[in-house]
């Protein structure tokens, strides 16, 4: 059972998260492109009005902050919903395996898991990037407007304060609306009720796959898992202003930067942020944290049998 959990751990790892992140990544920079305002303020130098230039600065400041926040809080509950599935699913599969070879049943008569359920509730994973992201970009947007709306672009912005302005950002976010809403950006809401009323032999492979699905909401606004969440986020956001940090010390954010010098090295974390697992090493910091590794483990030994 133990070599069964290690290479479900790798497989996440090596297979199901890097697709996904790779896919997100492409999403966000579809949907959140700055390009576009950093080209009108380079190409409006000496042309642009001081209204037009502000307005021009505080539309880069809204988009890069919400960028580099949505990334980093993307990324990391990408990284732990998938997880949760997968060893959700791997635990089922293994005690599937226990009691089919434990019986004298043929395996067709056994309540075992359906490839095309299995195939169909882990691509579920997917439903951040193909259908949340809208509502996402927007709720973040919003979460950034409320918090810098006082920042000015020759405030100076140090280190703390960044790591500070970040965490704000992520509180707001996640406290607005009601108790766990952000778990709808990760899974849809339909897919967790299961279907009591119809439990006839064709209905079989659907309810196997509501379970898994309702399984893992219950994991998701379980109080230890919003725990894991806080402490990954915060340990996300200081690894990565500790790295903006190693990197702007030519002028550097331990002594502070006015906000418009420091909103181009904001814009330039995404891709940072979203490198692959396997160089990712916000992903691998979050993945060798001892509450989460203690966290899937119980997870995975835990499983109703």
């Amino acid at each position: 059972m133990k070599a069964h959990f290690e290479s479900i751990q790798m497989i996440v790892d090596s297979t199901t998260l890097p697709h996904a992140i790779q896919y997100l990544s492409i999403r966000i920079s579809e949907e959140i492109d700055v390009s576009d305002v950093m080209d009108r303020l380079d190409k409006g130098k000496g042309m642009l009005s001081s209204p037009e230039k502000l307005q021009l600065w505080d539309e880069l400041k809204i988009l890069s902050f919400t960028r580099m926040v949505l990334s980093l809080w993307s990324v990391t509950m990408l990284s732990l919903y998938i997880r949760v599935q997968v060893n959700i699913l791997g635990r089922h599969l293994y005690v599937d395996t226990a009691r089919a070879l434990g019986t004298s049943h043929i395996l067709e008569e056994l309540d075992l898991i359906d490839r095309d359920d299995e195939q169909k509730f882990l691509s579920s994973a997917d439903f951040l990037v193909t259908n949340a992201m809208p509502s996402l970009i927007s709720d973040m947007q919003g979460a950034v407007e409320e918090v810098l709306k006082g920042k000015q672009l020759k405030d100076v912005i140090t280190t703390r304060v960044l790591q500070e302005t970040v965490m704000r950002v992520l509180e707001v976010f996640m406290s607005t609306g009601s108790p766990h809403h952000w778990v709808d950006y990760l899974m849809m809401p339909q897919d967790t009720k299961l279907s009591g009323t119809t439990r006839g032999s064709s209905d079989e492979t659907v309810s196997k796959f509501h379970q898994l699905m309702v399984e893992t909401r219950e994991v998701l606004i379980n109080t230890e898992f919003t725990n894991i969440v806080e402490i990954s986020l915060k340990c996300f956001t200081d690894a990565l202003v500790e790295e903006m940090e190693t990197q702007t010390v030519a002028g550097g954010l331990a002594t502070g930067k006015p906000l418009a010098k420091v909103l181009p090295h904001i814009e330039k974390t995404m891709n940072v942020i979203t490198a692959e697992p396997s160089k990712n090493r916000f992903l691998q910091i979050i993945r060798d944290l001892p509450e989460v590794k203690l966290f899937f483990t119980l997870l995975y030994a835990s499983m109703p049998q």
